[in-house]
């Protein structure tokens, strides 16, 4: 599928949701069966979260997510725990963002994160999160699959959240 084509249907499935519906209950989309799951056992007001999000959403500085491709871009961005609102922007062409461009916290709640941490409904915030472009196919799933995501999970290892909190957009 050519990029300008994935760009004319997530237009399109903006401006006509139904049609997103009816697309997604025929897509192929790649499953599996061995997703662990781990159930929170700490007290939340102990728990260390960690944020991903499949927004697109990155520093300003670091290099944009690939737009070209038509697979997308199978790589993540890393957003620190400090990342303020002004330091973020999003390069993704298949959703509409303009109320995640005014507020980030839509697509990425890490001032409201903060927040709960500062009131002590949370234990606290890993140092790094981790920002996706969450439109990935063809022959970048492999690549994902076994050789991105590996590195994610060392760096996962290495912040040891108690929970991961995933925002799709």
């Amino acid at each position: 599928m050519s990029k300008d084509r994935n760009v004319a249907l997530a237009k399109l499935f903006m401006r006509f949701p139904i049609l997103g519906r009816v697309w997604s209950k025929f897509a192929r989309v790649p499953t599996s069966n061995d997703v662990p799951w781990t159930p929170v056992r700490k007290p939340l007001g102990r728990t260390r979260v960690c944020l991903i999000t499949t927004a697109g959403l990155h520093l300003i500085g670091d290099k944009p997510f690939n737009m070209t491709d038509a697979d997308g871009d199978p790589t993540y961005r890393i957003i620190p725990a400090t990342a303020r609102q002004q330091e973020l922007t999003i390069t993704h062409d298949y959703y509409d963002h303009r109320d995640a461009d005014h507020d980030f916290n839509i697509v990425f709640p890490l001032e409201r994160m903060r927040e709960l941490t500062a009131a002590g409904y949370l234990g606290g915030l890993t140092s790094k999160h981790f920002s996706f472009m969450g439109h990935i196919g063809g022959r970048h799933v492999e690549a994902l699959q076994h050789e991105v995501l590996p590195g994610l999970l060392q760096e996962l290892t290495a912040e040891a959240p108690d929970l991961v909190f995933l925002t799709p957009a």
